[in-house]
């Protein structure tokens, strides 16, 4: 929250830019950098999304989201760290467990996995968006294997084997003494009561959702640059602040039409409390690639299936794009973007540090032209 606060003040420093045509000058204080900062994670999802482009591959993509019962996400809220690790790995599981299966798809997929702990009205709602390419190499490695078109995995089969994987690696944590309870689950720590706790999950329906496959490797990535970086809540959605709290817009998925678009007031304490909710554990992973595009082959990975799909590489990141700090100390620092009067170059002419405020720097020499 200090972090957040602090976000693009003179807590943090800056620097001073002024127009080398104009002398148009302007302030910009630096930025907390925080993940949950919603001021933040624009230029965070851009980077990533450009070093993602070269990734894509000319097949359909699809959308699998797995989501825990409200009963599970309860000790999720006090086990943060171990049940949303429990979570990634249980869902990714089953999409390359049902995906090598032959009766299915019979071969080997590649997944990048998102996790998003909120609901709408920023509720605790553990869940995980995958994003999964229409295919996978074939297991003995000579060709690739499409999916049908419009249908990827049965989604029953995968919210049973979902579900048996969760509570199985739940419960060996259980047992390895990696869960903690307090409050009104307190009474959790003893064996049996652990055990008749998760017993009526074994009996339900686990939410495993399958949207529509997405149009094109550019929807793709529109997707992934809303989804990858997202907070708990945006400013977008913030209508109000005053005495009486906070008021924003959210969805109630219960309601269908236009009249699930609604508007929530909360306390300013509520508030804070419902978005700290969502903070996550101290380096923790939020985005995870598994299968094909596991970190460690992904390169390698990719070059084969670009060989059996025929295609050349996919595009390079955007790399032209500076940043205001200039390759060269000893050259002059601009910025990204000119001058909002005259269109010229916004040259840095001051730096200033944490706590401190800019001094008030001389008007620089407008250029004339000479004849």
């Amino acid at each position: 929250m200090s972090a957040i606060e602090s976000c693009r003040t003179a807590v943090l420093g800056g620097h001073v830019a002024a127009c080398e045509n104009c002398g148009h000058s302007h302030i910009a204080y630096n930025s907390c950098r925080n993940r949950h900062c919603p001021k933040c994670q624009g230029a965070a999802a851009k980077d990533w999304l450009a070093a993602r482009q070269a990734d894509l591959l000319p097949v359909a993509y699809y959308h699998v989201v797995f989501t825990l019962p409200a009963t599970i996400s309860d000790i999720a809220y006090q086990n943060k760290a171990v049940v949303y690790a429990i979570l990634f790995k249980a869902a990714a599981e089953t999409l390359t467990t049902i995906a090598a299966d032959p009766k299915h798809l019979g071969a080997r997929i590649g997944l990048t996995a998102v996790l998003h702990s909120w609901g709408s009205a920023l509720t605790h709602h553990p869940h995980v968006h995958c994003v999964v390419p229409g295919g996978g190499i074939s297991l003995d490695g000579k060709g690739w294997v499409n999916c049908r078109p419009g249908f990827f995995l049965p989604v029953r089969v995968l919210s049973r084997l979902f579900r048996r994987l969760f509570l199985e690696k739940l419960l060996a944590a259980y047992n390895a003494g990696s869960l903690y309870f307090f409050g009104n689950l307190r009474h959790l720590v003893k064996a049996q009561d652990f055990a008749d706790y998760l017993s009526p999950l074994r009996k339900i329906d686990w939410v495993v959702y399958a949207k529509r496959p997405f149009a094109g490797p550019e929807a793709v990535l529109a997707y992934l640059s809303r989804y990858t970086h997202r907070i708990a809540i945006a400013n977008s959605r913030l209508t109000s602040c005053n005495n009486k709290g906070v008021t924003f817009k959210w969805k109630d998925y219960r309601v269908k039409g236009r009249t699930r678009h609604k508007v929530m007031t909360l306390t300013t304490n509520e508030f804070i409390r419902r978005f700290l909710i969502h903070v996550l554990p101290h380096g923790f992973h939020r985005i995870r690639y598994y299968g094909l595009l596991a970190n460690g082959g992904r390169a390698r990975n990719l070059i084969q299936v670009r060989e059996l799909l025929g295609v050349t590489a996919g595009r390079e990141a955007n790399t032209t794009e500076t940043a205001p700090n200039a390759a060269n100390d000893n050259e002059e620092q601009t910025l990204a973007f000119p001058c909002p009067c005259c269109g010229g170059r916004m040259i840095v002419i001051e730096t200033f540090e944490r706590c401190t405020q800019p001094r008030a720097p001389p008007r620089p020499q407008i250029r004339t032209a000479t004849s």
